[in-house]
């Protein structure tokens, strides 16, 4: 018989690659990590690692192993999922974690509506960009996240996650009131501000490949001087004429923008943004329950109405 926890640690050095990124994930010493996956070995009869320089990889043998533990985990979640629909009363904590437009418009709002309705569930919200949250929902630090996707960007669909549309948000183009852009075409705005300073997101994360890729469409490579990725701070920079940047509407629901926006060319101008849970995850009553209240979020105007555009 396998330890399932032993078999979570296989499954992890398979998602992070190294024993010291397994133990800084889970809090655990390097050699406890080793130490568990050796009675691991023991357990299975067979080798499940084999050194690669100084670092180690798994074998066949655990591979088809970690397949296995990606079945049991999520008969697990089925069965957890089931459990709690047996309930009266949702009771229990929901982690969740969500990027920041969201975090400051929709969660809110989703967060008073479950207060009302499921008075003694507790939800646990965390700041974390989609980069970020995405692993660590697969390593089971959270149960619900909230993601976007950029257009002409797809992001990757592992099979152990299940996604579920929540809203498509426009996105536009921010002007320094200096700049000026008025009268002129998306296109034609676009290309005015090829000399002009940009703010964007950090380079790695999926708006800044979407960023880059719309300004060079329009012929120019951006001049990026600040980055972050705090679109409040965006906002500001545009506000104060230090640059342009790009800024979805769900932004306006928290933070009404002072600075002229115009619309961008058509098949880059909405992100997608959806809710993530683990498979066999969706039909835990907490996780309905959060889906719905965010849904309610966006009917009572907290986001953009679904399916919108950027004009």
């Amino acid at each position: 018989m396998f330890d399932l926890h032993r078999l979570r640690l296989l499954r992890e050095l398979k998602r992070r690659g190294t024993l010291a990124a397994v133990a800084a994930a889970l809090s655990y010493a390097p050699s406890s990590v080793s130490q568990q996956l050796s009675l691991l070995e023991a357990e299975a009869g067979v080798p499940l690692l084999e050194p690669v320089g100084r670092r180690v990889r798994l074998t066949e043998q655990a591979e088809i192993l970690v397949a296995h533990t990606e079945a049991v985990l999520e008969r697990l979640e089925r069965a957890e999922a089931d459990i709690a629909a047996s309930l009266t009363d949702l009771t229990g904590t929901l982690r969740v974690a969500s990027f920041q437009t969201a975090a400051l418009t929709l969660v809110p709002a989703a967060l008073g509506l479950l207060r009302d309705r499921h008075p003694h569930l507790r939800v646990h919200v965390t700041h974390m960009e989609p980069e970020r949250a995405l692993p660590a929902l697969q390593a089971r630090d959270f149960d619900l996240v909230l993601a976007e996707e950029y257009p002409g960007n797809p992001g990757p669909r592992p099979t152990e996650l299940e996604q579920q549309d929540l809203l498509e948000d426009p996105l536009r183009l921010a002007v320094p009131e200096a700049a000026g852009s008025r009268g002129r075409g998306p296109m034609a705005a676009l290309r005015a501000l090829a000399g002009h300073p940009w703010v964007m997101e950090p380079e790695g994360t999926a708006a800044r490949h979407w960023a880059v890729a719309v300004c060079r469409d329009a012929g120019f490579e951006p001049d990026v001087r600040f980055e972050t990725t705090d679109l409040l701070l965006h906002l500001r920079l545009v506000e104060q004429g230090h640059a342009a940047a790009f800024l979805p509407d769900l932004l306006r629901t928290a933070q009404p923008a002072t600075v002229p926006l115009r619309p961008l060319p058509r098949g880059r101008n909405t992100r997608r943004i959806f809710t993530v849970v683990r498979r066999g995850r969706g039909g835990h009553p907490a996780v309905v329950a959060c889906r719905d209240a965010l849904l309610g979020a966006v009917d009572r105007g907290a986001g953009p109405a679904r399916g919108g555009t950027a004009g």
